[in-house]
């Protein structure tokens, strides 16, 4: 920590009236600045009338008038903690909405207009109905999600016969009964007030940040698509076939992606940071016909391997682009095809034009992956309903507007890629694509450039870019909103974010692919919290269980394993190689005649109304932003050492908050003569991992005797430190140490001294 940081941690919670000019100069800001800074500061106080919702008043004009990105974050720390100092919640608001601005939002701009036709009397103005709203979307979903439907101008050749109606055959009950429809036809398609003209993708290739910026219109998007849609049947691939995609998220993979869907057959999404191994698992979990790939991933000039892993593989007929234009690629496999010879295949008189295999909404178009806790990954199908799930979040809480641009850092091998192709497109804004990596002064001169109003990421990347600075001097005021999602975030992390963009707000948006969005997020007509989610997505319904599985109370304060209203669009209805009901259903409890859907995350209900995330209820790891099975990751640590009886990968959260980070427990089998090197282990594991996949890496090794068992002899990898005593097993935690994470063995709290603390390596 720098003297300007420390100086600052030091006043951290010190009242704002009681910081000095002293303190902002020690802090990192000059003689004058410091005494400019102050009188705001003192102005701001002065100005004050007392109670909670001054010190947010206050915090939001310190926002305005004197924290802009160039003042050392020590500052906004210093002033943030400084404000909040005493504040009676542990949530404080980091932004609260402006009503001028409330109106100009999506749901702002429908409530003003119909607010009394919804909700009758009860509207009062956006920002104070926004509750009531959402209430209303759940018990009216008929109303609900037709004005939506409206808003997005999504268009069905065959109507559906009514939004929702119930069938013991769906969940929660079958929606859009009727309905045939293309979603990647409505991507292609003007919405109302936009034109075939206007921009859907503005994209940068990395090194080449001083050149202008290239875009590609609706209108060259949709014959791109059609070409390639056309060339895919020239493949003679039966309807409903699976095609996968393993390319980083470039024009080219929005391209081939859309016109998958459009011409009927299947997406199988794999994330192009996957080995070999993890590649022909989902190959031949969806049973693919044909991969869409690239000779290789160009970064800092280094060329990574991609379409080597499909060989490695054994993937199916490959069709790979070249990195470098129309460079030959050499060595091809007898059945694979170059992309100049793939496009060959049409009549380039008709290849601007194709037909849209239009389909029940129940159709699949998209296979995706999720890790769950039996090392094989869940295969989860998109439907056509899935993106209207994903664009209607889009619309609503992060305000997707037509006309913006939406940045969000991904891979269509993870939901999140598909996502920012539909709550882009089906809202009728420009999707932002930077071929490069997102921890670089590169990307944060795109966002300045391309002038993007909505940044998605996860915690990692702000966590790099603050420890980088890669992102000072940049211009990020066009940014309405941030949003996160993937992992737990850091509260410092993200308050140093909004600074970045003189203090606009990020929505917290958490769900998951079996859901094709969140079930939990923020909105721009609520106060926002650092770290927090301030409201169920709309039309979701949330409870949370207590310790014998059972909903509390809604509305009401706890702590306990997350579970939904199995009633909202978009979810999953079926998996391809596992029961559905099983995973979701078995064992859930029932609300009003329903039975609530298992997501397996715990979550914690605060007094002040807001939502906070304390990671997985099972044994699935969040490792930067990919769930992982810790079976999966274990069974390549067993195998790193002969002298390695067993391991358990644990996901502990660091102490400041933030991505959950990898420690492995090892037993040996040898115990009186341990001889080990562990950070050689701690190497050889991390080497090991790479195969699985490169982004994952081992943080901390413990060495335990044994590790903790159910009486059912499951391994408990998650067990934290409660208050009561539990029967049945011995109890373990891990606790953060001044060298690492240690894991202790927990005895009852009652007439003992502590746990046992065993070594540890960080």
């Amino acid at each position: 920590m720098g003297h300007a940081a420390a100086a600052a941690a030091a006043v951290a919670h010190v009242p704002l009236g009681a910081i000095t000019v002293d303190d902002l100069l020690a802090a990192g800001v000059a003689g004058g600045a410091a005494a400019e800074l102050h009188e705001a500061v003192r102005r701001a106080v002065g100005g004050a009338r007392g109670g909670d919702g001054e010190a947010a008043a206050v915090w939001g004009e310190l926002c305005r008038a004197a924290l802009r990105p160039g003042v050392p974050f020590a500052v906004h720390r210093m002033l943030y903690y400084g404000c909040f100092a005493g504040f009676p919640s542990a949530t404080p608001p980091a932004w609260t909405p402006d009503p001028e601005e409330a109106v100009l939002t999506n749901v702002g701009r429908v409530l003003e207009a119909r607010g009394r036709e919804f909700l009758g009397d009860k509207y009062k103005d956006p920002i104070a109905s926004f509750t009531d709203f959402h209430k209303f979307s759940i018990e009216n979903p008929e109303a609900y999600w037709k004005m939506v439907f409206e808003e997005m101008g999504i268009t069905f050749s065959v109507e559906p016969s009514c939004i929702l109606r119930e069938n013991d055959a769906y969940p929660g009950g079958e929606w859009l009964p009727g309905a045939v429809l293309n979603a990647a036809a409505n991507c292609l398609t003007a919405k109302p007030g936009r034109s075939s003209d206007d921009v859907a993708i503005v994209w940068r290739d990395e090194g080449k940040d001083s050149e202008p910026l290239n875009f590609v219109t609706l209108e060259e998007l949709r014959k791109k698509v059609c070409l390639v849609a056309n060339a895919l049947d020239a493949l003679n691939l039966a309807k409903g076939s699976a095609i996968a995609i393993d390319m980083p998220m470039n024009v080219n993979a929005v391209v081939i992606y859309l016109a998958i869907v459009l011409a009927g057959y299947v997406v199988v999404s794999i994330a192009d940071s996957f080995a070999a191994p993890a590649i022909s698992m989902r190959l031949k979990i969806s049973e693919a016909k044909a991969i869409f790939t690239q000779d290789y991933i160009l970064r800092d000039d280094k060329e990574l391997p991609l379409y080597s892993r499909i060989v490695e593989a054994k993937g199916p007929m490959t069709i790979v682009i070249p990195v470098r234009g129309s460079t030959p690629i050499k060595g091809l496999r007898a059945d694979d095809l170059s992309w100049e010879d793939f496009l060959a295949k049409v009549n380039h008189a008709k290849a601007d034009n194709y037909t849209a295999v239009e389909q029940p909404a129940y159709a699949f178009t998209n296979i995706l992956f999720s890790s769950g806790t039996t090392g094989e990954p869940k295969a989860i199908p998109w439907t056509h309903l899935t993106p209207l799930k994903s664009a209607a979040d889009g619309w609503c809480h992060m305000d997707i507007r037509r006309g913006d641009v939406v940045a969000w850092p991904t891979n269509l091998g993870w939901m999140m890629g598909p996502w920012l192709v539909y709550a882009s497109l089906l809202n009728g804004a420009s999707m932002a694509l930077y071929n490069g990596s997102p921890n670089s002064s590169g990307f944060a001169k795109f966002v300045q450039d391309a002038k993007v109003t909505m940044l998605g990421l996860v915690p990692s990347i702000a966590r790099s870019w603050k420890s980088t600075d890669c992102t000072a001097g940049f211009d990020w005021s066009t940014i309405r909103c941030f949003s996160s999602s993937g992992e737990a975030s850091s509260v410092d992390d993200y308050l140093w974010l909004m600074g970045r963009a003189c203090y606009k707000p990020v929505i917290e948006y958490c769900g998951g692919t079996e859901i094709g969005g969140g079930f939990v997020a923020g909105s721009l007509l609520q106060p926002q919290a650092l770290s927090a989610f301030s409201t169920p997505a709309m039309g979701c319904n949330l409870f949370i269980l207590d310790n014998n599985g059972n909903p509390l109370p809604q509305d009401s304060v706890g702590t306990g394993e997350l579970a939904l209203d199995p009633t909202f669009l978009g979810a999953s209805t079926t998996l391809l190689n596992a029961d559905h009901h099983e995973v979701y259903f078995s064992g859930m409890p029932e609300w009003n005649g329903k039975v609530l859907r298992r997501h397996g995350d715990e979550f914690e209900r605060t007094p002040d109304g807001y939502y906070r995330a304390h990671g997985r209820a099972d044994d699935t790891m969040n490792l930067g932003g990919i769930k992982v099975s810790s079976i999966e990751i274990e069974r390549i640590c067993n195998r790193v050492n002969d002298a390695i009886l067993e391991t358990a990968a644990i996901g502990v959260p660091p102490l400041g908050g933030g991505p959950e980070q990898l420690t492995i427990a090892v037993v040996f089998k040898d115990q009186s003569s341990q001889t080990e090197d562990l950070n050689q282990l701690k190497l050889a594991f991390n080497t090991a991992l790479k195969k699985l996949n490169p982004l994952f890496k081992v943080s901390s090794v413990v060495v335990v005797p044994s590790l903790p068992r159910t009486a059912s002899n499951k391994v408990m990898r998650r067990v934290l430190r409660k208050e009561e005593s539990m029967k049945g097993f011995t109890r373990w935690g891990l606790a953060h140490t001044g060298s690492g994470v240690a894991l202790t063995r927990m005895p009852p709290p009652q007439g003992t001294r502590g746990g046992d603390t065993l070594s540890v390596i960080k």
